[in-house]
């Protein structure tokens, strides 16, 4: 027997955009039985699963294009006007689940697009927010995933600068440092979610709490990629899984603390369930 002391991370967690959806879907499905969500859910394939088997059927947008006088859950993730637009004339019911801190970046890009301003942002293509960001302006928007993509010399000299909501504020803030620095006069919109952004410091004190972290979170989540690198950082013992049959006893050393933490995406149950799986060796 191992006999590890284990102990779960209590700022680790859906954040409030992805409980809310999640509740909104399950009072559906518990309803009707049956509930299409454009989209995953959220980025962890158990918790997905777990919804699947009440009667959540995922499509993706070009799938919505044949949904006819049905409802339709639109994530925390938020949408491009286009949904609504199909949504309208295919007879469809929205339940609108996107997150305010999503709707009010999407509104202040928006701004930025009808005062004609070169947009910036700091994001991961293909990524449903910032997809539904870039559907917001009918001009060409930049997305970047490190300051590296970007060539200054081509730049505009003056931009309005952007993040998506999970990315690291710290990062954020390094790259609007470093774009001052090569001249470029900057509209800075500090759209990183607090919530989120205060997981990285919290996770970093977490990390030294004990002798092994054990993170949990789903292989899609970008949050979730953030904070395994700020957990590893400040914990190499840190290691990744996304559900708890990757756990490996070889990790571990009798009588060892293991703490358990997890993405905005992850699910307090799956965190549990791997509590459970630690205690019994």
């Amino acid at each position: 027997m191992l006999n590890l002391k284990v102990h779960i991370d209590n700022n680790s967690g859906f954040c409030f955009g992805v409980v809310y959806a999640i509740q909104l879907a399950e009072e559906i499905l518990n309803e009707k039985g049956i509930l299409y969500c454009l989209g995953d859910i959220v980025h962890n394939d158990e918790e997905i699963q777990r919804l699947r088997k009440k009667g959540l059927i995922t499509i993706s947008h070009d799938q919505l294009q044949n949904v006819k006088n049905e409802t339709v859950l639109l994530r925390a993730h938020g949408e491009p006007p286009s949904t609504y637009q199909i949504a309208i004339e295919n007879n469809l019911t929205l339940v609108d689940a996107s997150c305010p801190v999503v709707l009010k970046l999407q509104n202040r890009v928006k701004q930025s697009a009808d005062a004609d301003k070169k947009i910036f942002i700091y994001g991961k293509r293909g990524h449903a927010e910032v997809e539904g960001l870039i559907g917001q302006s009918n001009n060409e928007v930049v997305v970047f995933q490190d300051i590296k993509e970007l060539d200054f010399e081509k730049m505009p000299k003056k931009i309005s600068l952007y993040s998506q909501t999970t990315k690291s504020t710290e990062k954020f803030y390094s790259i609007y440092n470093q774009l001052l620095e090569q001249g470029i006069e900057i509209d800075l919109n500090d759209t990183t979610c607090r919530q989120v952004s205060n997981r990285d410091i919290q996770i970093r004190s977490f990390a030294q709490s004990a002798d092994v972290i054990v993170f949990v979170s789903g292989l899609k989540s970008s949050n979730g990629k953030v904070l395994f690198e700020a957990c590893k950082q400040y914990n190499p013992r840190t290691y990744f899984v996304s559900s708890t049959s990757e756990i490996d006893p070889s990790w571990f050393n009798a009588l060892e603390t293991v703490g358990i933490c997890g993405a905005t995406s992850t699910p307090m149950w799956l965190m549990e369930e791997a509590k459970e799986r630690l205690m019994g060796w």
